[in-house]
């Protein structure tokens, strides 16, 4: 009875009293977040806001508790401390005017106020904002004078993120948020219980897998029936958020070690020091240095100083993102971890993969190193900064890295002949490549250094394009997931019989397109991949992966 109802061999089953609560979460009712998920969400910058006044006034209440200290008593000394009271100036300090007129009391009680009214308003807003998880959607209704309320039906999830911040660590507690298809859709529970996160992950991918109703009661009353000697010993709250903060990123699905790549931190600062960002930075300094030595241009040295210095945190937030970096299989889909202070980890169902782009910048190609990002619907418009975690899937890896990392992303490449061709695809010379299709000579004109790289293969399940001199590159894309496949010819390539080739999908960092393709081939291969579309569209199942 060590296993949950529906695991597979490597998702062993969560301890008695975290599947009981994500049973109570998943019953149908509307429930609450986390107690302190007011607190987490607004309540420390508030406190940091107060922890500002109270830092402004603390000589102001230490006098007030203890007295002023004590100075000479005799006739000069009382007129020397009368002098220095009556000739004391605020300089436009209000905390020293409050204090000398005597105001402290009511500084101290409106102060108090403040607070009470911010943990009322705080604790309206938590009891106001609710959540209940069905057998197929998932909604939210928040808001105090105004109300929201958005659903997210769970045949249409794109993925289930899943957040540690460092303060919300602290207080146990995680965000989830499941990104479902549609411009910005998103449905975030902040925040919940960190030990109840993960398998409440793995029962809405159960659920949105085409598990029906019948077997996830018959999965709650089989956990209801087991006997109370299997309920697992709690540790102290002191000792099981040492582990929540010490422990890697890695949640109650443990996946096969040969699955999972690892990326150690001398590669990860590496792979920062040797990029395009980092010449940038280098030729700024060599013009600051020459502006300010042989021109005498001081006036530069106060304007690009201070972005050079904030650039520096560039490479704080991009090493703390990668460190700590797991991939790895599950029943599910692929789960990836990253997160140094603040860990995340993200589950890919099957089939939410739109578009993968596996690149080599110059500067890394000595290293052998490459990275993998992909388009995935649900991140489509998102800021950069919050989307870029979900969309690089791979930051810096090697060839064995991403043959393992694709071999995760779409299961029809594991095969041997579609590996060598995916090997041809990256590290191949010119016509090298037999398995792509070639650019013709004339295509030199417009692509005079990448036009040898340029071509095309195709699989059963898939598209595969390389381009690029400087930047190598290899797109991959599910035929299944092709939303439109467009050829196009300017004035220029008409002369030269030449077209362009675009495949669309939904927006994202990968651009799939050729620049150059002889005509008659660029006709070919979209009359075929059309075709290729709707027969794979047609025998797609992966929105229900598990039925």
């Amino acid at each position: 009875m060590s296993e949950a109802v529906g695991d597979g061999p490597h998702h062993p089953a969560a301890p008695l009293s975290v599947r009981r609560a994500v049973e109570q979460l998943t019953d149908g009712e509307w429930h609450r977040l986390h107690w302190a998920s007011p607190l987490l969400k607004g309540g420390i910058a508030f406190i940091a806001i107060l922890a500002f006044v109270l830092a402004n006034l603390r000589e102001r209440l230490v006098e007030l508790v203890i007295g002023r200290s004590g100075g000479p008593t005799g006739p000069g000394g009382g007129g020397q401390g009368g002098g220095g009271d009556a000739g004391r100036t605020f300089n436009g300090d209000p905390i020293s005017a409050i204090y000398e007129t005597g105001f402290t009391g009511v500084a101290i009680l409106i102060v108090i106020g403040v607070l009470l009214l911010a943990v009322a308003l705080f604790a309206v807003a938590w009891r106001m904002h609710t959540f209940r998880i069905g057998v197929d959607a998932v909604e939210v209704r928040s808001g105090v004078v105004f109300r929201h309320n958005r659903q997210a039906r769970l045949d249409r999830i794109q993925g289930i993120h899943i957040t540690r911040p460092l303060f919300a660590r602290l207080f146990g507690a995680a965000r989830i948020e499941l990104n479902v298809a549609g411009q910005d859709a998103k449905v975030e529970l902040s925040y919940l219980g960190s030990r109840q996160v993960d398998e409440l992950r793995r029962e809405l991918l159960r659920r949105a897998s085409g598990v029906q109703r019948a077997e996830v009661a018959a999965a709650v009353a089989a956990a209801a029936t087991l006997p109370p000697a299997e309920q697992d010993r709690e540790a102290g709250i002191l000792n099981r958020r040492v582990h929540e903060l010490l422990g890697p990123e890695r949640d109650l699905d443990a996946a096969p070690p040969e699955s999972v790549v690892k990326i150690g931190p001398l590669r990860i600062l590496g792979s920062l020091v040797v990029s395009e960002f980092t010449l940038v930075l280098l030729l700024v300094v060599a013009a600051l240095f020459f502006s300010t030595l042989v021109l005498h241009r001081y006036f530069i040295l106060f304007l690009l100083l201070p972005s050079v210095l904030g650039s520096l945190g560039y490479y704080v937030r991009r090493f703390s993102k990668a460190a700590r970096y797991s991939i790895a299989a599950t029943s599910d889909g692929v789960r990836v971890g990253f997160g140094l202070l603040s860990t995340s980890n993200d589950t890919l169902p099957p089939g939410r993969i739109h578009a993968i782009e596996v690149t080599q910048p110059i500067l890394w190609r000595p290293m052998g190193w490459w990275m993998i990002r992909i388009n995935r619907a649900g991140h489509a418009s998102g800021r950069a900064g919050s989307s870029a975690p979900h969309t690089l899937l791979l930051p810096v890896g090697r060839l064995a890295d991403v043959e393992k990392v694709l071999a995760l992303l779409l299961p029809g490449l594991a095969g041997a002949d579609t590996q060598g061709l995916v090997m041809e695809g990256l590290v191949a010379r010119g016509r090298a490549a037999s398995g792509f299709s070639r650019a013709p000579r004339r295509a030199q004109w417009l692509r005079p250094f990448s036009w040898g790289r340029t071509g095309l293969a195709r699989t059963d399940d898939a598209v595969l394009l390389r381009t690029g001199f400087f930047w190598r590159r290899l797109t991959v894309l599910p035929l299944a997931r092709l939303q439109s496949v467009r050829v196009s010819q300017g004035p220029v390539r008409r002369m030269l019989d030449l077209a362009e080739l675009h495949f669309n999908t939904i927006a994202g960092p990968v651009r799939a397109e050729l620049g150059v393709i002889d005509r008659r081939a660029a006709v070919a291969v979209f009359t075929e991949v059309s075709a290729a579309v709707v027969e794979a569209l047609g025998a797609d199942g992966s929105h229900r992966w598990a039925s």
